[in-house]
């Protein structure tokens, strides 16, 4: 039996999120198709994480138990030859059998996008939040620095997550400008549900001073969710990079 681990990047805007659903086609379902098509039978395939409807991945690893002796780099060319515009495949590599694409990956870096101008950009309407005030990059980037830490962010998680453990390690953000786009990007060791969202929208928050500057901190010890922002949109959210250190997929 052989671990085959994929790397994908995807445009999420057709999606119902990742994981397989009752109601709508996910990226996991796609890809589970596409190899049930190669190879003749259905396969499950482990993602690293679940993102969620109309959220967008550069680099997404999943991997596929499989006793099919295929070739890695045909198995990349076939996969991309049926499956839709909206997913690629970018890589195989045989894996050792324990390696989980989730429980051991070293961390996760979010990007999201905002489109700050007051006129649309039709380019970017399912890529990118338009968000029509003007965004001080340089001044939410200080106040983006009081994520970063070990922290309980229980109230940065939405309602509907099973998770018991919610201390998480932010290793890194920043909020950079380019031309009319806002950048946020944050990487850390895990998130939890709409985390990353939940951030944004109270950094935009602190920008519409309906949260005090310089109290991120104090709102992340509170643990509640009712002191945080606004979840941002999900399409300007992006799975930027998946990180495994010495045992890379």
């Amino acid at each position: 039996m052989r671990n085959l681990a994929f790397r994908l990047m995807y445009d999420g805007t057709d999606f119902h999120g990742w994981q397989v659903q009752p109601n709508g086609i996910t990226v996991q379902e796609c890809l589970q198709d596409a190899v049930q098509k190669i190879l003749g039978v259905r396969e499950n395939i482990t993602g690293c994480s679940r993102t969620d409807a109309g959220v967008h991945a550069n680099d997404f690893c999943c991997t596929l138990r499989t006793q099919s002796d295929i070739d890695c780099y045909r198995f990349v060319g076939a996969l991309n030859a049926v499956l839709p515009d909206s997913v690629a495949v970018k890589s195989c590599k045989e894996m050792p059998y324990d390696f989980h694409p989730r429980y051991d990956c070293k961390s996760k870096r979010y990007l999201y996008r905002i489109w700050n101008s007051t006129s649309k950009n039709p380019f970017l309407k399912n890529y990118a939040w338009h968000y029509k005030s003007y965004l001080d990059a340089e001044f939410l980037n200080e106040q983006a620095q009081q994520f970063i830490g070990t922290h309980d962010f229980a109230g940065f998680c939405s309602s509907g997550s099973s998770v018991e453990d919610t201390v998480r390690t932010i290793f890194s953000c920043k909020v950079i400008r380019n031309g009319d786009e806002v950048d946020f990007y944050v990487e850390g060791d895990g998130f939890l549900y709409n985390m990353v969202r939940i951030m944004v929208g109270s950094l935009i928050e602190i920008s519409e001073k309906r949260i005090e500057k310089d109290t991120l901190i104090a709102i992340i010890e509170s643990k509640d969710r009712e002191k945080a922002g606004r979840t941002a949109p999900p399409h300007g959210l992006y799975l930027d990079a998946v990180s495994y250190g010495e045992e890379e997929a």
